[in-house]
């Protein structure tokens, strides 16, 4: 990476509001999978709060329909539940055919972390399938839309637990290497950064720029699978609104228009790192490299086919 990194007035404390001060989205349309709870709620929230018309692509439709009516009963447009399982390659083009128009902005905020060893579609393990092969089909399906809005954002959100593993190509879904789930989990963030690189060089051209970030460690109900709690100490902790904060900074932010292929976290861009740092701040090289990016693209075409 040889670009000057973003510098911004933001940082660890900044909530969404905070980074949306004085934009005006009206008349754009934006899509936030996962977008029932946690930072994917928040973020729907605040990108409709600033004017853009919402949809959350969400797997369990009956359970966001109270959630979207408390934050619709405040906000100028009404966000729209659609129904999209991304660990099912069928749900996936379902949602895709039924989009209709440009589409300005999409933030592949859904995820699962560190599950029991699971298989979905293909015999592809959970985590990766969902975290990453899923938002790269949904991408892929959606391309023609992003284009069609003339200058349009991807928003991919990694985490810090990249930095637990690359992307292990000789075995991805750990058919001959023993299950561990935060391994699982930390292969398929580093996918969502790898996938940025790649589609910002491939896409930036015709005017769709991506991005990946961290957004730090906030208590939402991605720890179901390990007990409900975070290990992160309390003053390393954000709160909603802030781990929503750099999600939508790079769906907005004037100061990120027309760049892409870059990972941030804290609502700055990350520093490259050689080793795993404490509190895994940074962007470790492996997750960055062309090369790797580009492998990553050829595999999981392959995959979809």
């Amino acid at each position: 990476m040889t670009e000057e990194p973003i510098r911004t007035p933001f940082g660890f404390s900044s909530t969404s509001d905070d980074v949306l001060a004085g934009i005006d989205l009206t008349g754009r349309r934006a899509v936030v999978t996962g977008g029932a709870s946690g930072i994917g709620s928040e973020t729907a929230r605040a990108l409709a709060a600033a004017g853009a018309e919402v949809t959350v692509a969400v797997r369990n439709t009956d359970a966001a329909v109270p959630v979207i009516a408390d934050l619709n009963a405040t906000l100028p447009h009404p966000i729209r539940i659609s129904a999209l399982d991304l660990a099912d390659r069928d749900s996936i083009a379902a949602f895709v055919a039924d989009w209709d128009g440009p589409l300005d902005i999409l933030v592949n905020n859904a995820g699962v972390m560190a599950t029991p060893e699971t298989r979905a579609w293909g015999g592809h393990e959970l985590q990766f399938a969902t975290n990453h092969l899923g938002h790269f089909a949904l991408a892929l399906g959606l391309y023609d839309a992003l284009a069609a809005a003339g200058r349009s954002r991807i928003v991919a959100v990694s985490s810090s637990a990249h930095q637990r593993s690359p992307v292990v190509f000789d075995d991805i879904d750990f058919r001959f290497r023993i299950y561990e789930p935060w391994a699982a989990y930390g292969q398929s963030k580093t996918a969502n950064i790898l996938f940025a690189v790649e589609a910002a060089r491939r896409w930036t051209a015709v005017g769709i720029t991506v991005n990946a970030l961290n957004p730090g460690a906030i208590p939402t109900n991605l720890q179901r699978h390990i007990g409900g709690k975070l290990s992160t100490p309390p003053d390393r902790q954000k709160s909603v609104p802030q781990g929503a904060a750099t999600s939508v900074f790079l769906a907005t932010s004037p100061l990120v228009e027309g760049i892409g292929g870059r990972y941030f976290e804290n609502v700055g861009e990350a520093t490259v790192v050689d080793h795993r740092t404490d509190g895994y701040l940074g962007l470790a090289e492996y997750a960055t490299d062309p090369g790797n990016a580009q492998r990553l693209w050829d595999t999981s075409l392959k995959m979809l086919a």
